[in-house]
């Protein structure tokens, strides 16, 4: 899954990159909004106060400004990077949400241009393309909210987790009075495309997508406070209102914060575990239960090195074989251990099969048993 992911980042012209775990936590603070309440934060021994990286996004924005034009300007602009590393977050764990959870996250840094906002629709389209989801990309414009108080937005975000009177009970325990909660939900779903959005749908229909991938959503609200523009989320189609698959946009303010500069950019990040899940609820993925091929047995203490030596020679096969370790084990507790661990064959080396220099060959899911050579096996086991 991952192949395919990085295949396509690179396939449109992005570049690895990492950087560390931890942050000094003055340069995360400040950058989230209502979500920093999630960020790991503590003090050394040393006594520096550090933190936890919460995403991608904001410490490329720290490497921008320490390597960019501003700094040692070991980084040239545009820059198109690609980041797949775990983040952390103090969340309520629950399906598709985790304290640790791994990143895949592309942006370009240095453009402006309605193109870098189409690219990365682009890009994040072909991205469930290629993993085989069928998938609408919703899509607004952060500008177009900008009048409306933070905190009202993080609840309007939440319209298609808790529904229309969830919304409203936020909202009337934000301060706003029922009349007035009303006004504002109506108010942001009579918005319409700006017309930087209309651009970029423009393009992206040109590049010979279909123009029903983008879906505008005047309700996509994004609680990260450091996007300025475009914005969007990635859904089934089977299901408009699930959980997004992934998600991103332009912020055009964030790496100022730090290089003194204003730097525009525009970015995408692939929700690895619920991606995982739609694939999975989906039947195009079988994750097994062990990488493992063939577990080979030990009959006897005294044919423990015929088995050992030809554990050894799979191995040199490039076949992935478990050895059995102990001498002593009955062949029907090693044959059990490999069914439950879910290894596919054993090979049973006994007083016959290594006087004829034969193997006996067991198929766990087949339940059938055959007599081979070495080549036959290697043959048979072989990838």
């Amino acid at each position: 899954m991952l192949d395919k992911i990085i295949s396509v980042f690179e396939k449109f012209g992005f570049d690895p990159l990492e950087t560390p775990t931890l942050e000094y936590a003055e340069t995360l603070r400040g950058k989230y909004g209502e979500e920093e309440k999630l960020i790991y934060q503590f003090t050394s021994l040393g006594g520096d106060e550090l933190a936890l990286k919460y995403d991608q996004t904001v410490p490329l924005a720290r490497v921008i400004a320490q390597y960019g034009p501003n700094g040692s300007q070991k980084i040239i602009l545009p820059f198109k990077r690609y980041q797949l590393q775990s983040a952390f977050r103090g969340e309520n764990t629950q399906k598709g949400r985790y304290r640790e959870f791994l990143q895949c996250d592309v942006d370009i840094v240095g453009s402006l241009s309605q193109v870098a906002d189409t690219e990365i629709l682009a890009l994040a389209y072909e991205v469930y393309q290629s993993l085989g989801l069928e998938v609408i990309l919703k899509v607004n414009d952060r500008s177009l909210l900008q009048d409306i108080e933070p905190k009202y937005l993080s609840s309007i975000d939440k319209l298609n987790k808790i529904g229309k009177d969830g919304v409203l009970n936020e909202l009337g325990n934000k301060g706003l009075s029922t009349d007035e909660a009303t006004r504002l939900l109506t108010k942001i779903n009579s918005i319409k495309p700006s017309e930087h959005l209309q651009t970029i749908s423009n393009y992206f229909n040109e590049l010979g997508y279909p123009k029903e991938i983008l879906e505008f959503d005047p309700t996509l609200v994004r609680g990260l406070n450091y996007y300025t523009g475009l914005i969007f989320e990635v859904v089934l189609k089977s299901n408009l209102i699930s959980s997004s698959l992934g998600g991103g946009g332009r912020y055009d303010n964030l790496i100022g914060m730090f290089a003194n500069l204003a730097v525009p950019a525009v970015g995408f990040s692939v929700g690895l575990d619920r991606t995982i899940e739609a694939l999975e609820e989906a039947g195009q993925i079988n994750v097994p239960s062990t990488q493992v091929t063939v577990l080979v047995t030990i009959f006897s203490k005294d044919l423990a090195q015929e088995s050992a030596n030809t554990a050894s020679l799979l191995r040199a096969k490039n076949i992935n074989t478990d050895l059995w370790l102990d001498l002593e084990t009955k062949l029907d507790k090693q044959l059990k251990y490999a069914d439950q661990k879910g290894i596919p064959y054993a090979v049973i080396i006994g007083p016959e099969e290594a006087e004829n220099k034969q193997f006996t060959l067991k198929d766990l899911i087949k339940q059938t048993q055959e007599k081979v050579s070495l080549e036959e096996l290697v043959n048979k086991l072989g990838p």
